[in-house]
C-alpha cells in the first residue's frame, strides 16, 4: 500500500507527513488554554449586612461624605477636587469622628475603572466601617418591550 506522497516502486518518501504533528500541536494548545487561570481584577470589600430594623430617623447620623470620580480622573470629596494623599488624610480624619460619618462612593458613568479600583483599595485599607455605593439606580434601564 502506498503512503501519502510515496510511490509503489519502493523509493523513499521525500516529504514529511505533518498531520500528526498538527494534531499534537492542537491538543497542546487546548490544554494550555484550559490550564490558564482566569484573570480576576477585583477588590474585595466587606459590605455590612443590611439591618431589617432600621434605626429611627433622629438616630441616623446627618454627616455624610461623598466621593465622586469624574471621567477626567479627578477625585471629588464633597464636591472639592483632591488627590489620593489627601483622600487618605480625609479618611483617617473621619474615622476619629464619633459617630463615624457615612462614606458614599459614586463613580460617574465614564470614570476610569483603574481609578475606581485604586480609590476602593484606599478606602478598604483605611478601615472605614460605614461605606456604601450610591447613584447606581441611574444606570438601571427600564425597557418595556
Amino acid at each position: 500500500m502506498a503512503m501519502s506522497g510515496g510511490k509503489d516502486d519502493g523509493s523513499p518518501m521525500m516529504e514529511m507527513n505533518t498531520t500528526p504533528l498538527i494534531d499534537v500541536m492542537l491538543v497542546l494548545l487546548i490544554m494550555f488554554i484550559i490550564t490558564i487561570p482566569v484573570a480576576t481584577h477585583s477588590v474585595d470589600i466587606d459590605l455590612p449586612v443590611p439591618n431589617p430594623n432600621p434605626p429611627p430617623e433622629d438616630m441616623i447620623d446627618p454627616i455624610k461624605n461623598k466621593i465622586v470620580l469624574t471621567p477626567d480622573n479627578q477625585i471629588l470629596w464633597n464636591g472639592a477636587a483632591i488627590d489620593s494623599g489627601e483622600l487618605v488624610r480625609n479618611l483617617n480624619a473621619t474615622k476619629g469622628i464619633n459617630p463615624e460619618p457615612e462614606l458614599q462612593f459614586e463613580p460617574e458613568a465614564q470614570a476610569s475603572y483603574d481609578l475606581s479600583a485604586r480609590v476602593l483599595n484606599i478606602i478598604k485599607v483605611s478601615g472605614v466601617t460605614k461605606f456604601g455605593f450610591v447613584g447606581n439606580e441611574q444606570y438601571r434601564s427600564f425597557s418595556k418591550e
